[in-house]
């Protein structure tokens, strides 16, 4: 399994709890090889998720395809992927 890890700064909490829960979730869940995926506000104005695939050719693929639209509240600040060395 292989890993998309995504961190973002946010400028509007709730525009991007409601960005995230028509748009983003829904796109990434529908991936080829889609497992499970986790998103989560953290202190800072800052948030992050994993989404978890099948292999990583499907976690490649998902992350070339990780952009913000115009206006979002979201701001990217890294896209990467990895491994899944454990889970529980």
């Amino acid at each position: 399994m292989y890993a998309v890890v995504v961190t973002v700064a946010i400028s509007d909490l709730d525009a991007a709890v409601e960005e995230l829960r028509e748009q983003v979730v829904p796109m990434a869940s529908a991936a080829p090889g889609f497992i499970a995926g986790y998103w989560v506000a953290l202190p800072g104005d800052k948030g992050a998720s994993i989404v978890v695939l099948d292999s990583e050719a499907s976690a490649q693929a998902l992350a070339a395809n990780v952009k913000p639209p115009p206006g979002s509240p979201a701001t990217l600040e890294s896209v990467e992927v990895g491994e899944v060395m454990a889970h529980a």
